[in-house]
This record gives structure tokens, C-alpha cells and sequence, in this order.
């Protein structure tokens, strides 16, 4: 059978749309640290947009939301925690 001639079928695979994980009535501030800290890595890094399935707007704005919260020391600009760990672990020596 020609390809041309075949009729239309529907893909096997259901696409499920998920959700945003920014509700609506969720506010982008500097000062709601729960909601920011979902989007940095464990580094301390921002997630690009695909990872954090957000539209172009939300993205700009949490990026400024975090920026803002950085310089405002409310959060770090690294996150240290795995070279702190590190620190605690080797056995400082006593200089004389």
C-alpha cells in the first residue's frame, strides 16, 4: 500500500501535559524562599527553562527573584556544603 493512500493514524504514545509547577496564585519574590530554592541546583546554579518546565516569563522572573536574593544575602551565591563536608573530615595538623 502506497503511503500517500494510507489512512491517518493516531501516535500509540499519549502525551500527558504536566503541570507548571508555579501555580497561579504562587507570587515570583525575592522573599519566598521556598518557592526559589526548587529552581537551583544543588551547586547553586538556576535550572535552564526545560528543566524546570516554566514559560519564558515565569523563568525571567524567578531569575531575577534569585538574583535579587543573592545580593541580599538571603541566599548563597555557592553552595558549599560538599567542600565543608570535606573540611570536617580531614584532620587538621597543629602549626607550631
Amino acid at each position: 500500500m502506497d503511503k500517500s493512500k494510507q489512512p491517518f493514524r493516531k501516535s500509540k504514545r499519549s502525551f500527558r501535559r504536566r503541570l507548571p509547577p508555579i501555580g497561579s496564585g504562587d507570587r515570583i519574590d525575592y522573599r519566598n524562599m521556598s518557592l526559589i530554592s526548587q529552581f537551583i541546583s544543588e551547586q547553586g546554579k538556576i535550572l535552564s527553562r526545560r528543566v524546570n518546565r516554566l514559560t519564558l516569563k515565569q523563568q525571567r522572573l524567578i531569575t531575577i527573584a534569585i538574583k535579587q536574593a543573592r545580593i541580599l544575602s538571603s541566599l548563597p551565591f555557592r553552595n558549599n556544603e560538599k567542600q565543608l563536608e570535606r573540611l570536617e573530615l580531614i584532620p587538621r595538623t597543629k602549626n607550631k
